[in-house]
């Protein structure tokens, strides 16, 4: 432990940053927590759409006791507020960080996780009750969190702000952990970033970004490739709420506009998006500033050039869709739609026939909303995921699939479900919205142990591919073929 942190007392650990010192806690476990910390100025008033700037400092000692204030936001809606928690802290100071760590002292050298959070862009942040790094410490890493500007706040697209300014956070957050990580325990040459769905995607275009050359050294996408939104689909969620505002679709008339309108708006605006829908939504896209070209094309065309030489490990689950599907009866509607839905799914897909057959060979009595569920699958995650494993010549790619099915009826292996066998956070209560109460501990040990030998090896334990094998495969593969649609949140005893 640091000076600072004895000096302090047992339990209140402080470290030095370059903005200030902060005061964390270490619970019996151990484990030292830092929370709320700030990487860069709140992005209010003159700064809600401006890049991201250098925090103020302090006098005196900062309490890191809390998570620190989360990006502005609207609620999920209530069939998914039922599985997926999302906290909301009030407060301007939202671009924060948050440090786990086992050793909060200099000359620690322990290699380092940066999460970055899912949510499509719009929800999400790092106080989510399952990303709790205390396992990651646990095991020998630092890990780190933060928030970021989501929504119309951080990707939306003006003819006079910067464009992918939630990109640019987490790029501010990854320089904050290069210049301060030493302090907490960690090695900035060590740094492994992770993220699932919009978290992954994001992580695509960090890998993909010049800005973000050299802030990490390892990667996990989690159920998210690579990608850009064109930029007409993204100016349009801008002119939708423009118009429900009744203002230019501008950024200085969006700034003189109060937050709870900008958000009452952008709630609207959402209703009609969605990830297989394919309308307008929040995202990045090309930018000659910031994300000069498609990640995915910059990452499989040249991918020695682009951040090649950096280790991924990514995958997929194997029924993504039902999370999207299932709450909402999707897949009863998509199951009487019968042939008409698999066609559409296969248009959509850039599908053969031949392939559809393929999938009906490889998943019998399959019903149409599963084929179709599939289908997108692959041309969301699964195609483009193969594709830059196949293009990568320079470094590894290990693949994994993650096929428990939950227990909570009709979600079978959905999208998001491995996050809390990643984290080890099963106990926590909020795992069971999504997982149920029944989720094996052993998956989990097993998941998790492999992000830790990743992060601190480089090998998760499994041999790497070029997308042609069958990936690694966590608790299955296993199928849910029950339809009953999502709309409580499971008992807890």
């Amino acid at each position: 432990m640091s000076t600072e942190g004895v000096a302090a007392g047992v339990g209140r650990p402080r470290v030095r940053t370059g903005a200030g010192v902060v005061e964390g806690r270490t619970g019996t476990d151990g484990i030292a927590v830092f929370r709320g910390i700030p990487y860069a100025a709140p992005p209010v008033g003159a700064l809600r759409f401006a890049p991201p700037a250098p925090p103020a400092a302090w006098d005196g000692v900062r309490q890191a006791a809390a998570f620190g204030p989360t990006a502005p936001k609207v609620p999920y809606p209530a069939t998914f507020a039922a599985l997926l928690t999302d906290p909301e802290i009030p407060g301007d100071d939202c671009l924060n960080v948050n440090v786990w760590t086992p050793e909060p002292a200099p000359g620690a050298g322990l290699p380092v996780m940066v999460w970055i959070h899912g949510g499509a862009h719009t929800r999400g942040s790092s106080a989510v009750p399952v990303y709790d790094g205390t396992a990651f410490a646990r095991d020998g890493v630092v890990m780190v969190s933060f928030n970021f500007r989501l929504g119309v706040l951080g990707y939306g697209l003006f003819p006079d702000a910067p464009a992918n300014r939630g990109l640019l956070d987490q790029i501010a957050a990854l320089e904050w952990v290069r210049d301060n990580i030493t302090a907490f325990g960690g090695d900035p040459d060590r740094v492994t970033v992770f993220g699932e769905s919009a978290g992954a995607i994001s992580i695509g275009a960090l890998l993909a970004a010049p800005r973000a050359a050299g802030l990490f050294h390892r990667a996990v996408l989690q159920s998210g490739a690579p990608e850009a939104l064109p930029r007409p689909r993204v100016r349009a969620m801008v002119r939708r709420m423009a118009s429900l505002l009744k203002v230019e679709a501008t950024a200085g008339a969006f700034t003189a506009t109060s937050l709870p309108d900008l958000m009452a708006a952008q709630a609207a605006v959402l209703r009609r998006s969605g990830p297989l829908l394919g309308g307008p939504a929040f995202g990045l896209v090309v930018d000659p500033d910031t994300l000069p070209v498609d990640p995915l094309d910059a990452l499989t065309a040249d991918a020695d050039a682009a951040s090649g030489a950096v280790p991924l490990l990514f995958g997929w689950t194997t029924e993504e869709y039902r999370l999207w599907l299932a709450p909402t009866g999707g897949m009863r509607l998509l199951d009487r739609m019968g042939p008409l839905a698999v066609a559409l799914a296969r248009a959509r897909a850039g599908k053969d026939r031949a392939a559809v057959r393929a999938l009906r060979a490889a998943l019998p009595g399959a019903g149409p909303a599963e084929l179709a569920g599939q289908l997108l699958t692959d041309r969301l995650l699964r195609d483009p995921l193969r594709r830059l494993a196949a293009a990568r010549r320079t470094a590894p790619s290990f693949l994994y699939e993650f096929g428990w099915c939950s227990g909570v009826p009709g979600l079978g292996a959905c999208h998001a479900l491995e996050l809390g066998f990643v984290f080890d956070t099963l106990s926590v209560p909020e795992a069971a919205w999504l997982a149920g109460t029944e989720a094996p501990q052993a998956l989990a040990d097993e998941m998790h142990t492999a992000w830790v030998r990743f992060a601190t090896t480089g090998d998760p334990g499994w041999a790497p591919g070029n997308g042609d094998g069958p990936p690694k495969v966590f608790g299955g593969p296993q199928r849910d073929r029950t339809e009953v649609p999502v709309a409580i949140r499971p008992v807890l005893p």
